[in-house]
């Protein structure tokens, strides 16, 4: 008797294959149906927000004069920023490490966006700069901190 060696190796090969994939499907749809059909329930929360309050209404319920009601914006603007370093050159290049609406501080150059408005205009030695624009007034000035003796 002769036998084709080739052959019966191909045979047994489409052989196991075809079981193994028998076997892998029985394996999915066992688990398919086995598998509990109970996902993640849906909670439906109410929240409630808290009404916003007007600033300029709230000063003058107070007793706050206008004037004092104009400069708030200004006061409101500094205190989302503060100042944590500067390096300043002679040709007032430079950078400074701000921390913007409390966030962990970042480095600014010189003429880059601290936000979607203001830009870093200038540094000095213990001072920062933010204006509109590069060459426009200071809108807000930041100074560092004095040192602890």
């Amino acid at each position: 008797m002769v036998s084709n060696l080739h052959n019966r190796w191909a045979v047994a090969g489409a052989t196991f294959v075809l079981w193994a994939l028998v076997a892998a499907s029985a394996v999915y749809w066992g688990l398919k149906f086995t598998a509990r059909s109970g996902g993640v329930p849906t909670v439906t929360v109410a929240v409630r927000t808290a009404a916003t309050a007007d600033p300029a209404a709230l000063a003058r319920l107070l007793g706050a004069s206008p004037a004092a009601a104009a400069q708030s914006p200004v006061a409101s603007l500094a205190s989302r920023f503060a100042l944590v370093g500067v390096v300043a050159s002679r040709s007032h290049g430079g950078a400074a490490l701000i921390s913007v609406d409390g966030k962990p501080a970042k480095p600014f150059r010189v003429g880059s966006a601290v936000d979607d408005r203001l830009v870093l205009q200038s540094v000095e030695s213990r001072r920062a700069s933010l204006a509109e624009s590069t060459g426009g007034p200071a809108v807000v000035t930041l100074e560092l901190p004095l040192p602890r003796k």
